[in-house]
C-alpha cells in the first residue's frame, strides 16, 4: 500500500516493540492529538494501553498510521473513504488467504483421492 516515494520522507521503523505517542509522531509526522483522532475513527489502529491510559503503540499499528496518514494527505481520501478502502483492503486480504487455503485443501483431497483409487 504505502508507495516507496512516500516511504522515503519518513524515518525508518527501529527494530523497538512497542512505540510511545511521541515517538509515533515522529515516526509518522502527525502530530499526537490527530492520532488519539484517527484511534476514534479507523477501528484498526488499537494501540494498547496501560498505566493511565498510556498508549502503547505496536509495529502494524506504525504502519497502519503510515497507511492511513498516506490515504489521506497524500492521495486525498476523505476519512470515510480511507476508512472504506482499509477495510476494503482487508476484506480483500481475507478473499485471497480463503482462496489460497481452499486451493491447498482441494490439492490435498486430489492427492487423497488418487491414493484410494490405486
Amino acid at each position: 500500500m504505502l508507495e516507496a516515494a512516500n516511504n522515503n520522507e519518513l524515518p525508518a521503523i527501529p527494530g523497538k516493540r512497542y512505540f510511545t505517542i511521541g515517538e509515533v509522531s515522529e515516526l509518522c509526522a502527525v502530530k499526537p492529538h490527530v492520532l488519539r483522532y484517527w484511534e476514534q475513527e479507523f477501528p484498526q489502529l488499537k494501540p494498547i494501553k496501560r498505566r493511565g491510559n498510556r498508549r502503547y503503540y505496536q509495529r502494524h499499528d506504525v504502519i497502519m498510521i503510515r497507511q492511513i496518514r498516506s490515504l489521506l494527505y497524500e492521495q486525498g481520501f476523505t476519512i470515510g473513504g480511507a476508512r472504506q478502502k482499509l477495510s476494503g483492503e482487508a476484506a480483500k486480504d481475507d478473499q485471497n488467504q480463503s482462496k489460497q487455503i481452499i486451493k491447498q485443501l482441494r490439492s490435498e483431497l486430489e492427492d487423497i483421492l488418487k491414493i484410494l483409487k490405486s
